[in-house]
């Protein structure tokens, strides 16, 4: 069993992570940032729900870029392909589902 109170979690450098869980190959993976990611496509599906701060998320469909900012509560759920890339607002904690070594 765990309990982790996701606003005291920090980390060194930004989209440091803890994991959770990794349940037949999908990690839950708690990730602390004040710096953006990178462009990427991940293998699998992915869930991304913001606990703290907020993310503008970037994200291409059909070649054509768009962006939404998401607040605390809310979840972004990348298909399979989707291309996409999260800006955090200052300092942000994340929750990400994924296939277990996904970019």
């Amino acid at each position: 069993m765990k309990i982790i109170r996701s606003k005291d979690f920090t980390a060194s450098t930004a989209w440091g992570a803890i994991d959770i869980a990794n349940m037949n190959g999908i990690t839950t993976r708690l990730h602390w940032t004040d710096k953006p990611y990178k462009w990427h496509i991940n293998e699998g599906e992915e869930v991304f729900a913001v606990l703290d701060g907020c993310v503008e998320m970037f994200y291409r469909e059909d070649g054509t870029e768009h962006s939404t900012v998401l607040k605390t509560g809310d979840v972004f759920f990348a298909s399979v392909g989707t291309e996409h890339v999260a800006h955090p607002i200052g300092v942000a904690r994340i929750l990400v589902v994924e296939h277990a070594g996904s970019v």
